[in-house]
């Protein structure tokens, strides 16, 4: 079975994301493969094409940056986090009792354990090869998009999301397995979500210190799409139009001389 490829508003996604947000990297389409379907073609998988493992991180960083188009399972991850969090491995009681943030994330195991149940999930069942591609090369249905960009561009992006509900996002942050924000919460909320970059996507992703991150679920693009629109019509634009209609106020010598002027 071939993945579903109902794409028609992908470009016109990417258009108006390019127009209203104008990130430095490409968004980027994600969807959670079942064991039936089939790999489009030309996708890169880090073992088979690359001879390596990494993190999801750096294979979202790789399709925002590289444009490629990438497919992710057991055997292409190193990040033993992503790995339980995805359901590809047994949540072991080493991790759940908090030792992987002991020290490091939290002062002791107890409060660690707090954090790792923290960190969304998938079940073995819902687990699947996770693909992703920038939205130019997209051939499948998403589930979601991921789009980086500054905190201006974010918040435009949030204003865009709410442009036809109105109200608020929730979002929770742990400073790690952002992967698992951006994915799993995404798809098990349905809902956006601001994604702060975890340590991992910043050391091994290369995340740079300024970028943030925003997930739409599939099934709100067309709104996103004219909440993009109606904001800009509105007046929430990036770049921001900084207001600059006032006269500046200067230093003494400087206003002493424009007098001199009017002498």
């Amino acid at each position: 079975m071939q993945p579903t490829t109902k794409i028609t508003n992908m470009k016109k996604l990417d258009d108006a994301i390019a127009q209203y947000v104008r990130p430095e990297t490409y968004p980027v389409a994600l969807r959670v493969m079942k064991d039936d379907e089939l790999l489009p073609e030309r996708v890169k998988r880090p073992k088979q094409d690359l001879q390596t493992s990494f993190s999801i991180c750096q294979g979202i960083t790789m399709a925002r940056r590289y444009n490629w188009a990438l497919a992710m399972g057991n055997e292409d991850l190193s990040c033993p986090i992503a790995k339980i969090a995805f359901g590809y491995e047994e949540e072991l009681e080493y991790y759940k009792t908090g030792n992987l943030t002991d020290g490091m994330y939290t002062k002791t195991c107890d409060l660690g354990m707090k954090t790792e149940a923290a960190v969304p999930k998938f079940t073995a069942s819902e687990a699947g090869t996770i693909l992703m591609a920038p939205l130019s090369k997209v051939t499948f249905d998403p589930d979601l998009i991921v789009i980086y960009g500054n905190s201006a561009q974010v918040m435009r992006m949030v204003a865009a999301a709410l442009y036809k509900t109105g109200g608020e996002l929730s979002s929770t942050f742990t400073a790690r397995a952002d992967c698992a924000d951006i994915i799993i919460k995404t798809i098990k909320s349905t809902l956006p979500q601001v994604i702060l970059p975890c340590y991992g996507d910043r050391v091994f992703g290369q995340t740079h210190d300024h970028e943030m991150a925003f997930t739409i679920p599939y099934k709100m693009v067309d709104d996103f799409i004219e909440g993009l629109v109606g904001t800009h019509k509105g007046g929430v634009r990036y770049p921001i139009p900084t207001f600059l209609q006032y006269e500046a106020q200067y230093p003494a010598s400087y206003q002493k001389l424009n007098q001199m002027f009017e002498e």
